[in-house]
């Protein structure tokens, strides 16, 4: 069996799931390098996870180890010069989400990989996790009908990271960290369909004091066909993670939780160690998660794209998606900040989507 050699950027909370999901169930790959801004933060996780070199610089990374794909796992701001570089020497690149802040620099990755002939994977995992594709299947098996409204939510307490909190690093808020999930769930769901118009509505109602960013937000899209999607976000949800979808057909309906159906219930009169992402605490009552990784599909995007790699084959979900999902996104914190529906396509200027809700 072939296997391919992949260099980790970034050493946290995203880059820890990739790692795991690396380990246990994509065999094909290899991790030989890692790299992170600080360079003891580089060198212990690449101690914690057994990885033979670590960096601090990307340049020196590219130069000095032996790889095929770059896994992009940094902050939202550093996606464009990671994408940039690794481009440049040849690497095939997966990248999480967002893919970019901006469109202009969408545009730049995308077209810097076409002209290098590597293959470009937005990282999106609601595409291959297990329930929300068994939800896709039954659909396209004609389940529930013609489809007429799709939902989507992913909601917590907030980031493990404070770049999220910043918008000069993040270029917003909730819907840059969440959003972007339901956004390309629909468009996987309904093939790419064209999305026509944006009305969204936003605020800051828990973390005020940590960031310019909305924490809540609603979205609403229309798609060509009559179809409506439905997004909520939040970062000021308790009690742990919640990730769910619906699917509304003319025949049908469909509902899919990435959580329930997932844990063990348990009390606790003193707590224990870790229940499932972003639960505050253990004491009383709580769901332990398992098989977390693999059931919100990290794994199963990483072998994906390992696939197409070794087999030259073009990634399910592309850059040219991660752009569609940020144009989406742009109207999205337009339509809040004028509080009118917004038309596609839509391309604004700004130097972060942010501003076109804070500076309408």
């Amino acid at each position: 069996m072939r296997q391919v050699k992949v260099a980790l950027l970034g050493a946290g909370f995203i880059a820890d799931i990739h790692m795991e999901s690396y380990s246990r169930f994509v065999p094909e790959a290899e991790i030989v390098a890692v790299y992170a801004r600080n360079a003891e933060k580089a060198q212990a996780f690449a101690a914690k996870h057994h990885i033979a070199q670590s960096f601090s610089s990307i340049d020196e990374l590219i130069k000095n180890a032996d790889f095929d794909v770059v896994d992009i796992c940094l902050p939202n701001f550093l996606h464009k010069e990671a994408t940039l570089k690794a481009a440049a020497a040849g690497k095939h690149i997966i990248i999480e989400k967002p893919l970019a802040v901006t469109l202009e620099e969408a545009d730049e990755m995308i077209a810097a990989c076409e002209k290098a002939n590597v293959k470009l994977m937005y990282a999106e995992e609601l595409c291959f996790a297990p329930k929300y594709e068994r939800a896709r299947a039954l659909v396209e098996e004609g389940g529930v009908g013609d489809i007429y409204m799709l939902k989507q939510s992913e909601k917590h307490s907030g980031p493990h990271s404070d770049w999220f909190y910043d918008v000069n690093q993040s270029g917003g808020g909730v819907l840059m960290d969440m959003g972007c999930h339901g956004i390309e769930w629909f468009r996987w769901m309904l093939k790419n369909r064209k999305a026509l118009s944006v009305t969204a509505s936003m605020s800051t109602v828990f973390h005020k004091e940590r960031t310019k960013g909305e924490d809540n937000s609603i979205i609403i899209i229309e798609f060509e066909g009559g179809v409506t999607g439905v997004v909520e976000n939040s970062w000021a949800k308790h009690g742990g993670m919640d990730d769910r979808s619906e699917i509304y057909g003319t025949g049908g309906v469909a509902y899919a939780d990435l959580f329930i159906g997932n844990s063990v219930l348990a009390y606790s009169r003193n707590g224990y160690g870790y229940a499932m992402e972003k639960t505050d605490t253990t004491v009383g009552w709580s769901f332990c998660i398992f098989e977390e990784a693999f059931n919100q599909g990290y794994p199963q995007e990483l072998k994906h794209f390992i696939d197409c790699v070794i087999h030259d084959r073009e990634p399910l979900v592309t850059g040219k998606d991660g752009r569609a999902v940020l144009e989406i996104i742009y109207a999205a914190y337009a339509s809040a900040g004028q509080g009118k529906k917004i038309m596609l396509p839509f391309a604004p200027k700004v130097e972060k989507p942010i501003d076109l809700w804070l500076n309408p």
